[in-house]
């Protein structure tokens, strides 16, 4: 069956319209409704929606993002995520950070997906309801194939060793923790399931009592990781869902931790593409994202020649012919016209749920969402393409709520934009506009 009617995107209800609005007043990019605001990535979409439907198949897709702060990287890869949810496919958004989640441990990454794991029907971690629609299925094609309820438990058992086979050639214990999970259900012992279950998501610390139960032993491991992982594919395969899609965001933070910490999880980034490209991971769409610095300096990709060749990409050419199928795609970022464009949408998107849209669409007309985007721009340097976070939240938070609440105010007449430090993230403090140069935060 053909995916493309699956993946449009409904109509724009209330609801929708409510939590992006919420979001941007709050100067965050919105966790879903994001075909409502989607503009210029039309020219990605054909090739994204094939390589989702490649890994809906059963391939697997590597695929990086570059983009200067203020481009868009996290609106894109979440509006990639939605498409891929409405193909039927698992999500797993992960912050990488030289703290929470450094890269080169790939078992605390592998932890942060269990954790983050969505999915159309069950909010973050929806490992436990995955795994309990996996054994369901289970015992449907069990009874299918002909068990009884009395040698239904030795028929599941069949199909776990049948089905988990090539996982367990590379990670044997998953399987075990799967038995031992189910076992612990049996018992109806829901401390020790909820435990191993953890342990399965990679969880560090399972008291020794539980694992000793489930059969298993210490904590997962870096190696131990890529097997888990292959392991929680097929299951999402074998309970219903056509794939599975992980982000990894902002990559380009590796350029800022110790050299070797640094090497280490440049090479744990190659082995992960080299495990995608093999064919280790039928189902998954693993995308990363980072700045043109990460993928061209020396602290960066650059520093590991292995790493650099596999992601080279020919952005020499006019931006304009770059090439959606590469490894790597761009993001230009917006310009004064762009982030004008974005502004008159959000404004008629707002003006649909607003108790008098013509008032609304009257008073912040084209105009003056105009003119706003350039006062935003100016207080950051100029730089408009830093400018769309503050400047959607001025405009909805600033003046779009106080002319739908207010009858005679009049943003032209009653409001004047500030922008104070407080509300600058560090990059946007970095490109405001200082009065002298003691007020200059230079990256040192």
């Amino acid at each position: 069956m053909s995916t493309a009617a699956s993946s449009r995107p409904s109509p724009a209800s209330a609801a929708r319209r409510r939590a992006v609005i919420d979001a941007l007043r709050r100067g965050a990019v919105p966790e879903s409704g994001l075909d409502l605001l989607a503009t210029g990535l039309d020219r990605f979409e054909a090739a994204l929606d094939s390589e989702l439907d490649t890994v809906a198949s059963g391939s697997s897709v590597f695929k990086a993002v570059r983009g200067e702060y203020g481009s868009g990287k996290t609106f894109f890869t979440r509006w990639l995520g939605e498409r891929a949810k409405r193909r039927g496919f698992a999500l797993a958004e992960i912050q990488i950070s030289e703290t929470e989640t450094p890269l080169h441990k790939l078992e605390t990454v592998y932890r942060r997906l269990t954790e983050r794991l969505t999915t159309t029907s069950f909010p973050p971690s929806a490992l436990r309801p995955v795994v309990d629609s996996w054994y369901y299925t289970l015992e449907e094609d069990a009874l299918a194939d002909g068990a009884d309820e009395e040698d239904l438990p030795q028929a599941v058992e069949k199909l776990l060793t049948a089905r988990l086979a090539e996982v367990s050639r590379h990670a044997p214990s998953f399987a075990t923790a799967l038995r031992g999970y189910k076992s612990a259900l049996a018992a109806g012992d829901e401390a020790t399931a909820a435990a191993v279950l953890a342990w399965l998501g990679g969880q560090p610390h399972v008291a020794a009592a539980a694992r000793r139960s489930a059969g298993v032993r210490g904590d997962l491991d870096h190696f131990g990781a890529f097997g888990f992982l292959q392991g929680l594919l097929t299951v999402l395969r074998d309970s219903g869902h056509n794939g599975l899609f992980v982000v990894l965001d902002e990559v380009e933070t590796l350029q800022r931790v110790r050299s070797d910490a640094r090497d280490k999880a440049l090479n744990a980034l190659r082995q992960l593409i080299d495990e995608v490209h093999s064919g280790r991971f039928p189902g998954l769409y693993l995308l990363i994202t980072g700045t043109p610095a990460f993928y061209d300096g020396q602290q960066g990709v650059q520093r590991l020649a292995p790493l650099a060749q596999r992601l080279a990409t020919d952005f020499t050419t006019d931006p304009r012919f770059d090439n959606p199928r590469a490894v790597q795609v761009r993001l230009p970022g917006f310009t004064q016209e762009s982030l004008v464009g974005l502004g008159v949408t959000i404004r008629d998107l707002y003006a649909e749920g607003a108790s008098s849209p013509e008032r609304v669409r009257s008073l912040a007309d084209d105009a003056y969402v105009a003119d706003l985007a350039r006062a935003v721009g100016g207080a950051l340097g100029g730089r408009a393409g830093v400018a769309p976070r503050l400047f959607l939240k001025k405009l909805v938070g600033d003046v779009l709520d106080r002319v739908d609440q207010f009858e005679d105010f009049d943003p032209r007449r009653h409001y004047r934009l500030t922008v104070t430090t407080s509300e600058l993230t560090d990059v946007e403090r970095n490109h405001a506009a200082a009065g002298s140069a003691d007020d200059i935060d230079l990256d040192m």
